[in-house]
């Protein structure tokens, strides 16, 4: 399946990288300027700051740590964060920029060596004030002062190293490069503002605030954005005698886009606000359909209270089957009048199914059928693809398979049935793949056949996986199939963490056969009623909106370079006047 713009916006994140500790960014701006010291002591007797024998120290070392340690408390005092690591990385990067384009000057003349000091510090402003616009906040006017912390040290430096009026020059500079890069930043946030009428940087500050201290900002950006949608929500609820009720749900809607944002912690929020034993299985839905807003999730759970009023349970229900059309294959049974389809396409890998095609599958079995649930068993990735899309051959497999096992649900014998379950926290954490539920195991009973429904918190199995688990629990049941919720709040930076990627499947095997176990032992007589709540104003991220976003990123990245080149040399030309002009 050919990759499609939401999946090269997943790739993006080989950009972002945490920062080292700033204990090792200090220890090597110190360790530059004593280097520098050492290596470049010939060359500084000619120049008249020939007495100063650590030029290197008092040039690069003294500004960075004075950057290092104002720019934090600067930030903060205007409201927003920043780290002592990015703090620190920030001053040593502008160091090495500025000892590289100060130390050109050798390939031609030592006595240029003032020149390309004052550009290295007029360049550190304005690569300040880009960096700390983009990671702190936005409002260009209120990072000037953190921006010149460095600068203004080094403008000192440069008056002890070479005269008074080498301050007059390298202000010239500052106003030259801070201008330039005002105006990259401005330019860089043209496509987004016209296309989507947000600020490009500060949706940026915002999920780098969220990285940093959980802040859920960008979920203004997403309401911005985003439009209601109105879905169906097909559950199942089963009750039994002095059990604990069991609600198994099948929400249309998409548990992203990352960590705590949006609905990224849809299954765990649906779970935690019933009583009932609750099961969120995945849906037909795609990135389009992200809430913008954890409180998006309230409509469901109302509307999902509201489905269960005045139902019909049942006391019966038929076996279960499996059969495959092409690459999918399909675990179908029936709830009374009502039926479940759990599809999926292992050992080959698949991503999300577009609403379409669930609404689809729905709308032909509701000719026998009222309640149709169409569960995407999520359970084969082996790298970032797009979705399943209406009309191509996949989707055609996912609908004829479907529909035929819905034809044999229509005539299958319907007998009393007993229904077990559990949910069994792991030892696992969310960089291990694991969302909070850990793993639920429902187990149904009919006719002397047991069927499991093993559903991980998690988004999503690395290859393979299913197969192995699935060996061993079809020793215990007659027929299974392993799901995932495909919970986002295991990716926080990238879409690429399944089970089983960091954790191997010998260590949580036990886990998920002990928990089939405890469901089979708590088999009891059981009724279910099938239900669909109509989730109303559910305000997502939009149709195609991930789509466009993700066009207008990488349309903004092919150019970024070539516009940054331009505003440099261009920058470097008006200092070459300026020393003209002034000198």
């Amino acid at each position: 399946m050919a990759q499609d713009s939401d999946v090269r916006l997943g790739q993006l994140t080989r950009f972002i990288f945490t920062a080292p500790s700033w204990k090792r960014s200090l220890f090597l701006i110190i360790i530059l300027g004593f280097l520098i010291d050492g290596a470049g002591v010939r060359a500084w007797v000619i120049l008249p700051f020939s007495t100063l024998p650590f030029s290197g120290t008092l040039a690069f070392t003294i500004p960075a740590i004075a950057a290092l340690v104002l720019t934090k408390p600067i930030i903060e005092y205007n409201g927003k964060t920043m780290t002592w690591n990015r703090s620190a990385l920030l001053a040593l990067s502008c160091t090495v920029f500025g000892v590289i384009i100060t130390f050109i000057a050798l390939a031609s003349s030592i006595t240029l060596i003032p020149l390309f000091y004052a550009i290295s510090l007029g360049f550190i402003f304005g690569l300040r004030l880009f960096v700390l616009v983009a990671i702190a906040d936005y409002r260009v006017p209120r990072m000037i002062i953190p921006a010149f912390t460095q600068s203004a040290v080094g403008i000192l430096a440069g008056m002890i190293l070479f005269s008074p009026s080498f301050a007059l020059f390298a202000l010239v500079l500052h106003v030259v490069f801070g201008l330039g890069f005002a105006i990259l930043i401005w330019m860089i946030e043209r496509p987004l503002q016209r296309a989507f009428k947000i600020r490009g940087l500060a949706f940026i500050n915002a999920f780098i605030a969220h990285m940093t201290d959980g802040s859920k900002g960008m979920e203004d950006f997403f309401r911005e954005i985003g439009e209601e949608i109105f879905v169906p929500q097909v559950s199942f609820f089963f009750r039994r005698v002095n059990e604990t009720p069991v609600i198994f749900t099948v929400p249309n809607l998409h548990p992203g886009p990352m960590g705590e944002i949006g609905g990224g912690n849809l299954p765990k929020v649906l779970h935690d606000n019933f009583e009932d034993e609750t099961l969120v299985a995945h849906g037909c839905a795609t990135h389009d359909f992200n809430l913008v807003s954890e409180s998006e999730i309230n409509k469901v759970i109302d509307a999902l209270q509201k489905s269960r009023q005045n139902i019909n349970y049942s006391g019966v229900a038929g076996r279960s089957g499996r059969l495959t059309c092409g690459s999918v294959q399909v675990l179908f049974q029936r709830f009374g009048d009502s039926v479940l389809l759990v599809t999926s396409r292992s050992p080959q890998r698949t991503e999300d199914l577009d609403f379409s095609v669930g609404m689809t599958i729905m709308a032909e079995g509701h000719r026998w059928f009222p309640q149709v649930a169409v569960v995407d068993a999520h359970n084969c990735m082996t790298d970032l693809s797009s979705p399943v899309l209406l009309a191509t051959l996949t989707a055609t497999e996912y609908q004829n398979g479907s529909l035929e096992a819905m034809e044999k649900c229509r005539t299958t014998p319907l007998y009393p049935f007993r229904i077990g379950v559990t949910h069994l926290t792991l030892p696992f954490g969310r960089e291990q793949g694991f969302g909070d539920l850990g793993v639920q195991v429902l187990v149904v009973e009919v006719d002397g056949q047991r069927t499991a429904y093993v559903l991980i918190d998690g988004n999503n199995m690395v290859q393979g996986l299913r197969e192995v688990l699935l060996e061993q629990i079809l020793t215990v049941v007659d027929y299974a199939e392993v799901m995932t919720t495909d919970t986002h709040v295991v990716n926080t930076i990238t879409g690429k963490n399944p089970v089983g990627m960091h954790v191997p499947v010998s260590e949580f095997l036990p886990f998920v056969m002990q928990a089939l176990q405890a469901a089979i032992g708590n088999l009891a007589a059981s009724e279910v009623a099938g239900s669909t709540a109509h989730c109303e104003h559910i305000v997502v991220f939009g149709s195609n909106r991930i789509s466009q976003l993700a066009s207008t990123v990488n349309a903004m990245l092919v150019f970024v370079a070539p516009l940054s080149l331009a505003m440099l040399l261009l920058a470097f030309l008006l200092s070459l006047i300026a020393y003209i002009v002034i000198v």
